[in-house]
């Protein structure tokens, strides 16, 4: 059973930074690559970034690209999300997932276990 839990969260002016983390369960890396969604009040949930399978690659919706940043370490089993010049419209709940090889990295369907999710909120 893989157990994911954010945190990070919070409520941050417009421009500032948060970085949120996904606490994964025993060998989570070794079976599933990581992604980070996030869903806004009445609207679907969305892609925001991801690893590739084997780790080396990283991918981005086109409106955080420059601004967000997918990490991990390892030894902690935890995936981070560093989110710099933060907007109002990226006021949301995030949350990460894991997906099994194979998997579409964009699509929430494909992710076979979620976080409870932690808010962001940017005010302007």
């Amino acid at each position: 059973q893989v157990q994911l839990v954010e945190s990070g969260g919070g409520l941050v002016q417009a421009g500032g930074s948060l970085r949120l983390s996904c606490a994964t369960s025993g060998r989570t890396f070794s079976s599933y690559a990581m992604g980070w969604f996030r869903q806004a009040p009445g609207k679907e949930r969305e892609f925001v970034a991801a690893f590739s399978w084997s780790g080396s690659s990283t991918y981005y919706v086109d409106s955080v690209k420059g601004r967000f940043t997918i990490t991990r370490d390892n030894a902690k089993n935890t995936v981070y999300l560093q989110m710099n010049s933060l907007k109002p419209e990226d006021t949301a709940i995030y949350y990460c997932g894991a997906r099994s090889r194979g998997r579409s990295i964009y699509a929430r369907n494909d992710y076979a276990y979620w976080g409870q999710g932690t808010q962001v909120t940017v005010s302007s």
